[in-house]
């Protein structure tokens, strides 16, 4: 299996799970908490067959990449990202990130610029800035987060399945939009990630990103659904997109925070449409 070395962690390499397939312009996808690069096999599917090469990768703690008990920030989740970036020698890519992973495609972009990239994708997206503070009264109380903690402390499983619940919004759209299958397929990824970087992953959502988008010199799409549970969007998309006047924002109706799977098809049609746009090339 291919991995990309990020680090060592004692006697161990942190290693990197990844996945290539296809050929012609590069898409990068990094996946949400807490799932895996998997996640994107609706979108690795629909980018193959029209023509690009559409890379995944597992978080660090994350699928099957290694699970380290350091790194669970946005700024080493980014180096991350860029060591992906720069060992596969990546050019004229569209980043894509849903849900925790739009946080590594805003921090690699104000940190690292934009010289392999020339547009970006955030899908349910984690910036700019949850937690509620004297600056950010549009924000969510930390009680909230620190009931999360408690809650993956106490018993990480059942943590997960009511997370899950939220994620795809299954009181609405179990047995329609998602099956009792796919929830199974999601939970046992879920609980395959490590225990630590699944509770040191909590505070890693609080990031304020405020300061980084302004950095973002590349077309960007946003899309979230307006019925997102895990990250509300007036709290996130919609404020990302006031953010940056430039952006395009795509709100799905009715829709959940695990859109790529269950909103797979309007995904899919507003990337490929967003990718085929013309926007200059970088050298």
């Amino acid at each position: 299996m291919p991995y990309i070395s990020v680090g060592v962690e004692n006697s161990a390499s942190i290693d990197l799970y990844y996945e290539d397939h296809g050929a012609g312009q590069p898409v990068v996808l990094i996946h949400g908490f807490p799932l895996s690069g998997a996640a994107w096999e609706k979108q690795v599917a629909a980018l193959v067959e029209s023509g690009y090469r559409a890379i995944t990768y597992d978080r660090r703690g994350y699928g099957k990449s290694s699970q380290p008990t350091d790194g669970y920030d946005y700024d080493t989740f980014a180096a991350d990202l860029d060591q992906v970036m720069t060992t596969l020698d990546l050019r004229n890519v569209t980043l894509v990130g849903h849900s925790m992973g739009t946080g590594e495609v805003t921090r690699y972009l104000a940190a690292y610029g934009s010289e392999r990239v020339n547009r970006a994708v955030v899908i349910s997206p984690i910036p700019p800035f949850l937690l509620k503070t004297a600056d950010n009264p549009e924000g969510v109380e930390q009680s909230l987060f620190d009931g999360f903690m408690d809650q993956v402390r106490k018993d990480r499983y059942v943590f997960q399945t009511q997370f899950l619940q939220n994620f795809f919004n299954l009181d609405v759209n179990l047995g329609k939009l998602v099956s009792d299958e796919v929830v199974r397929a999601n939970w046992n990824v879920a609980v395959s990630a490590s225990a630590w970087a699944t509770l040191a992953c909590i505070p890693a959502w609080l990031t304020d990103f405020r300061d980084d988008l302004p950095r973002i010199d590349v077309p960007l799409l946003i899309i979230q659904g307006d019925a997102d549970r895990v990250l509300p969007f007036p709290v996130t998309g919609k404020r990302m997109n006031q953010a940056i006047p430039s952006s395009k924002l795509v709100v799905l109706k009715n829709a959940p925070h695990g859109i790529p799977w269950t909103h797979a098809e309007d995904i899919n049609r507003e990337l490929l449409n967003f990718i085929t746009e013309r926007v200059p090339v970088t050298a």
